[in-house]
């Protein structure tokens, strides 16, 4: 795992100045390099001041879905790709992306949950929920810059 950092700071409209970390990992498809990077955005996040739940519950859980899902199902396990992740915190949100080297889905399309009479037996769509009802926004797309699947987090702070 790589990782690359970048702190910045930019001014807002009402002038003040805003303090943005940014930070980039390079992962092989193996899920043993979630926890790590999760630790270290929920480490972020709770530097920006995001609260107590934010940083115990929707943040660990919704990106270890996201990158679960990138290695899992986007990258099929396969040693030869990798997923990119890039981080943006502030005090008024998290930006999480994460970059898998798979063909990607239609989010749209992707609608289980709990209600339906098969949600026990089936064996995926549960990621997509959860990353739903943890994140304010979650929107995926192709990069056009590299043709990556990008699946997009973000989570603002209250």
């Amino acid at each position: 795992m790589r990782s690359v950092a970048a702190d910045r700071s930019s001014t807002s409209a009402k002038g003040e100045m805003l303090s943005v970390v940014a930070r980039q990992w390079r992962l092989a498809s193996d899920v043993q390099g979630i926890e790590p990077v999760v630790r270290d955005i929920v480490g972020l996040c709770r530097a920006a001041g995001f609260s107590p739940r934010h940083c115990s519950l929707n943040v660990p859980v919704a990106v270890t879905e996201a990158l679960a899902n990138a290695i899992l199902r986007g990258n099929a396990c396969k040693d030869t790709l990798t997923v990119h992740v890039a981080v943006q915190v502030s005090v008024e949100q998290l930006l999480v992306e994460v970059c898998d080297q798979g063909c990607g889905f239609d989010l749209a399309a992707v609608q289980q949950s709990p209600d339906d009479d098969d949600w026990f037996e089936r064996e995926d769509g549960r990621g997509v929920f959860l990353m739903r009802s943890l994140m304010d926004r979650v929107e995926n797309d192709k990069r056009p810059d590299t043709g990556e699947h990008r699946l997009r987090l973000v989570l603002y702070r209250t």
